[in-house]
């Protein structure tokens, strides 16, 4: 494994804290560079090398990758879903360009793989709510879901047209108690663990009964190294995998943490992400992946709570 060099883009982000370290301890630290706009993330420092990059900036991404020797890209940087609806045009052009500069990057100097997340963003009001397979109607409304359906087909024509080996995942709703939430609709289902523990009660911006796919996080950095280090030939898509773990609603949650703290109180009063939550499907049919690298989620919703819990003393 030593011969792989990897750079992740958008270290310092939610997903790439956690993906940064769980691949430092495969690859080794220093065959793992980190790399993102802001400062460098606090559990990242002293774990490896770090490198400030702007993805936009294609001539300076492109000395980066060949100066440390890069095979691997994992590229993060993005604007996500409640945050792009503020600023569409700017999230259009970072998600999009911001891809299109690595994959070009990955064809001329013949990168052994390349990661990029999509999201269940993609799905919309017309796609099936539940258990929402992987090849369905798709016709997003928010800004960050067209940027991920249209990414999904420029990975797709990269792999078909210059052989790039690019693989991808749709997460759902991520949880992490160790990176804060980036902007995303689903991003209540982090917060609420946090003002539970501080302040025992939480107003929530979504709908009681809206139901979202979601994602411990360990189950989100797994899924994604189980899928990069499958062989190419058990890889069927190129486009995006479905991929799902659980689901339930801020009432099924509140509900969950009342368990171990009996005097949380919830309230609801939803804003504009309840039109884009209900846009989304409620729950995720991802057979393919089950099938094709043999993907299965570790944690429901009370293991979940636990484990947080034990992290958030």
């Amino acid at each position: 494994m030593a011969k792989d060099k990897i750079l992740v883009i958008g270290a310092s982000g939610q997903i790439g804290v956690e993906l940064t370290l769980a691949l430092r301890k495969i690859y080794g630290n220093a065959n793992v560079v980190a790399s993102d706009l802001r400062e460098e993330n606090e559990l990242l420092k002293g774990s490896g090398p770090y490198v400030s990059l702007d993805v936009m900036n294609k001539e300076m991404l492109h000395v980066q990758v060949i100066r440390q020797n890069i095979t691997q890209i994992y590229l993060l940087a993005a604007i996500l879903s409640a945050t792009g609806e503020k600023n569409p045009h700017l999230a259009w052009h970072l998600n999009m360009q911001g891809l299109l500069n690595v994959l070009d990057i990955a064809r001329e100097e013949k990168l052994h793989k390349v990661y990029w997340p999509s999201s269940i963003a993609v799905f919309g009001p017309t796609s099936p709510k539940i258990n929402c397979p992987q090849q369905t109607i798709i016709e997003p409304i928010t800004v960050y879901g067209i940027s991920k359906y249209a990414g999904e087909f420029w990975c797709n024509y990269y792999s078909q047209r210059y052989g790039v080996d690019i693989r991808s995942l749709r997460y759902p709703g991520l949880i992490s108690y160790k990176s804060a939430p980036g902007g995303g609709t689903t991003d209540y289902a982090i917060e609420i663990y946090y003002e539970a523990r501080d302040n025992k009660k939480y107003d929530c911006f979504l709908n009681e009964n809206t139901y979202l796919p979601m994602m411990y996080m360990p189950d989100a950095i797994n899924a994604t190294i189980q899928l990069m280090e499958s062989p190419a030939a058990s890889i069927s898509v190129h486009t995006s995998y479905n991929i799902g773990a659980m689901s339930f609603s801020p009432k099924e949650i509140a509900a969950a943490i009342q368990s171990h703290i009996p005097d949380f109180e919830i309230t609801y009063h939803p804003d504009y992400r309840q039109k884009i939550a209900d846009s989304w499907p409620q729950s995720i049919d991802d057979t393919v992946a089950r099938n094709d690298w043999g993907w299965k989620p570790e944690y429901d919703l009370q293991k979940m709570t636990a484990d947080m819990f034990e992290n958030l003393k």
